[in-house]
């Protein structure tokens, strides 16, 4: 029988691939492999703290072989996670990624600076969007309906948490990867002087469990209404 191609929760095992994918991704949907020297580091900004200190909200596109070919992965509390950054994940990338000194010059000083500025994921008027999330396929993998899927894991699983509300920042010149939230219900969040920046967000009601979270939750949620569960 063919493998094919799942939504599941992330495992240690899938660290490699998911920087890999975060790199494939960076440059605006595209390859970033050319702009950054040390490619460690857009993992250590978007994609590895996010896994290393909420593991349970990430999740990974399998291609059917258990390799991890995309990914969404976010925080519950946007607050909490920025200081969970500067507190725990920090002191793990401050040997490999020194803060620069003085204004960045290159593009690479400037990615390294927002390493040490986890405080500017806090805005208020994101405040009635607690969460947040990032979201990445690898080309090949995109439009088959596999970001839906993704995204219906992350939403779904903080909606079981109770957390009512989710936003993603997206750079706005990507008309592609608006066209997708826009299709998936999220709506814009004024923000002043965003920059570059687009903030859009949604709740996370309405979203039925898909993949791996379908017919296993399901089942389980079934059997805690007929009282057979704790």
């Amino acid at each position: 029988m063919t493998a094919t191609a799942h939504v599941r929760p992330y495992r240690p095992a899938d660290r490699e691939a998911l920087a890999d994918i975060c790199v494939r991704t960076a440059d605006n949907g595209g390859d970033s492999t050319h702009l950054y020297p040390d490619p460690g580091l857009m993992p250590a900004l978007f994609a590895e703290p996010y896994a290393h200190l909420e593991p349970e909200l990430t999740f990974v596109l399998d291609d059917g072989s258990g390799r991890a070919v995309g990914y969404v992965l976010g925080t519950a509390d946007t607050r909490w996670f920025a200081g969970a950054f500067r507190e725990v994940w920090l002191p793990l990338v401050t040997d490999r990624f020194p803060e620069p000194e003085g204004e960045p010059e290159t593009l690479t000083d400037a990615m390294t600076a927002l390493l040490y500025r986890p405080e500017r994921m806090i805005l208020p008027e994101l405040a009635g969007h607690p969460a947040h999330l990032h979201i990445d396929l690898l080309p090949p993998w995109r439009r088959r309906g596999y970001g839906r899927e993704l995204m219906g894991a992350f939403l779904g699983a903080l909606h079981r948490k109770g957390v009512r509300a989710a936003h993603l920042s997206m750079l706005t010149a990507n008309t592609s990867a608006r066209a997708f939230y826009d299709r998936l219900g999220f709506q814009v969040i004024d923000v002043p002087d965003p920059g570059p920046l687009t903030y859009l967000g949604r709740s996370t009601e309405g979203v039925e469990p898909t993949g791996w979270a379908g017919s296993g939750w399901r089942a389980r949620e079934r059997a805690r209404a007929a009282g057979s569960e704790g």
